[in-house]
């Protein structure tokens, strides 16, 4: 099962590979050669307004990065992780723009490092924080937006088996162009029905 701590600034998700743990400055030296290495993979897919707190010489954007991260996990309004696989950092998925009231709902984005890419570990770390989201933070509905030619992003959703709901035209500035997005989406109900087999393929110890 999935175990949750939290110390001071820290908070850990875990999965059966991969830990979902909140970044501070001492993870900088692992995220900067991981957005060094993989800028062409990355950055087409993001936002260029993001691009100037990913440089990756700017250890000052990033250490300002984790604060804004830490104040939104403080007022409830989003949940930033680094994912760790095998003690290393090799990515990044966030719970944001959380809505209470009537909505109860947020979006999960996510990326990864190229070289450990397609081996299955952001999916794990999409259903676990998919476990958080609901069982822990009580919410009722998740959406992942996908632009829709990126293969990578949108086989795990696929994998996953989340529902699709349609192509939003021009949802998001992304790389300076107005991109449509592919919607997919679960609802606490959904996940109610689904949680005994995501969390069984996802997330419990493999047994012999």
């Amino acid at each position: 099962m999935v175990s949750l701590r939290s110390s001071h600034a820290t908070m850990t998700l875990h999965g059966r590979r991969i830990q979902l743990r909140t970044l501070g400055e001492g993870d900088y030296e692992g995220w900067v050669d991981v957005r060094q290495r993989c800028r062409d993979w990355l950055l087409k897919w993001e936002p260029r307004t993001l691009h100037a707190a990913h440089l990756p010489e700017d250890r000052r954007s990033f250490v300002n990065r984790c604060s804004v991260r830490e104040r939104e996990r403080q007022m409830g309004t989003g949940f930033g992780f680094g994912v760790f696989y095998e003690q290393r950092f090799v990515g990044e998925i966030t719970l944001s723009s959380i809505q209470r009231g009537p909505l109860q709902s947020a979006y999960i984005g996510y990326w990864i490092d190229e070289a450990v890419a397609g081996r299955g570990l952001m999916p794990e770390a999409v259903v676990t924080m998919l476990q958080y989201a609901f069982d822990s933070l009580r919410l009722h509905r998740i959406e992942i937006a996908i632009i829709p030619r990126n293969a990578a992003s949108r086989r795990v959703v696929e994998k996953l088996g989340l529902r699709f709901e349609g192509v939003a035209e021009r949802y998001l500035e992304i790389d300076g162009v107005w991109e449509d997005h592919a919607r997919f989406a679960i609802t606490a109900e959904e996940w109610e029905l689904r949680a005994p087999e995501l969390v069984s393929n996802w997330l419990l110890p493999l047994h012999d």
